[in-house]
């Protein structure tokens, strides 16, 4: 079969570069080349030939090549920090959240949760810059990634060996079919993006009917009632980046119990982060209302429109928040003034700590 003999010639060269290709974010099909290699292998081996040699071969092209691809955003992540991972997140179908939930789980198993990312969808895309931004040395990320893309990469073809037999008939059946299994395929995924696509247009129409700029902020901020600022980003993204709006108290969405229990739900609350389109702001905002708080708005751009419309920052305590307590909030003005807009744009940036102005 022309399969077959593709991959008695060039199965090693071709898992290498799909594995790379995947590390790097490229839309390609690694574990299903995986699976179908370890299958192609095992029927090969039936006429007398080891399976072993031929498999390991493979496995270590496999790590070859998803180290090497995990080593380019591991440097990026390592040399320019947050704006990897924004620029990798966009990567991802579900880039409103990869982000985050990647920080969480790095925040709690650091550098191990390598091992088992791969498994994850989008949390591999995430953990590597991550990994580089949070300063991991180079020698214990080769070490975690190199065994996670060998695990990863183990049940692939491990998956094609144990079914080798039900992949060949289903290959006989495809031949049989041409165009047209092909045409299935496409048509399939096609709709699956489109799905994606449009659940993504629906909620980001839903979101954007009550948002609030940081002018408006601006001028909350400068009357009484003082409004609530929730920063709802991760621990670990406060380390990146370790400035806030002024007055801002740290919030977790998943302990809405005691948010409800701390704070005045007349009051106006204002949620941001530093998420792509504010999704993960705009959807607290909204468990928030449902809980039965009146007026809370999620902050359009977050801590980066902030910056931009040349806002002053406050930079994190020790204690990874501004250390506003709620009842200290009625006193805020006079405890520190509220940031005055500079006349240029990227002043306040720098007596801020950032010399460019435009670097988060």
């Amino acid at each position: 079969m022309l399969l077959h003999e593709l991959v008695d010639r060039f199965g090693p060269a071709i898992v290498f570069v799909n594995v790379m290709g995947a590390a790097l974010g490229l839309p390609v099909p690694a574990m299903p080349t995986l699976i179908v290699v370890g299958a192609s292998i095992q029927v090969m081996s039936l006429g007398g030939s080891s399976v072993w040699l031929p498999l390991l071969g493979v496995l270590g092209m496999a790590v070859v090549g998803g180290v090497l691809g995990d080593l380019v955003w591991f440097q990026g992540g390592r040399r320019y920090g947050d704006r990897t991972l924004k620029t990798i997140c966009k990567l991802s179908l579900s880039r409103d959240t990869c982000v985050k939930k990647t920080e969480r789980f790095f925040g709690r198993w650091g550098v191990r949760v390598l091992l088992v990312a791969k498994f994850i969808p989008g949390l591999s895309l995430v953990s590597v810059p991550l990994a580089g931004a949070m300063g991991v040395r180079l020698r214990t990320f080769v070490a975690h990634d190199g065994v996670g893309v060998a695990l990863w990469a183990a049940v692939g073809l491990s998956l094609g060996v144990t079914f080798a037999a039900e992949l060949e008939l289903l290959f006989a059946l495809i031949s049989r079919l041409g165009r047209q299994a092909v045409l299935v395929v496409a048509v399939a995924l096609a709709a699956y993006v489109a799905y994606r696509w449009w659940r993504r247009r629906m909620l980001m129409a839903t979101l954007e009917k009550a948002r609030i700029s940081v002018d408006e902020l601006y001028a909350l901020m400068k009357n009484e009632p003082l409004p609530t600022i929730f920063d709802i980003r991760s621990p670990e993204k406060r380390m990146l980046d370790p400035f806030i709006i002024p007055g801002s108290v740290s919030a977790d969405e998943r302990e809405l119990q005691k948010i409800i229990e701390s704070y005045d739900t007349t009051r106006k609350i204002v949620i941001y982060c530093s998420c792509p389109n504010e999704v993960s702001a705009a959807w607290m905002a909204k468990t928030l209302r449902t809980a039965g708080f009146k007026d809370v708005v999620p902050l359009t751009g977050g801590l980066d429109a902030w910056r931009l419309a040349g806002y002053e920052v406050s930079s994190v305590t020790e204690f990874g928040e501004s250390g506003v307590a709620p009842e200290e909030l009625g006193e805020m003005a006079a405890m520190c003034p509220w940031p005055v807009k500079s006349s240029v744009g990227s002043a306040s940036l720098q007596e801020a700590g950032f010399p460019h102005g435009d670097r988060a």
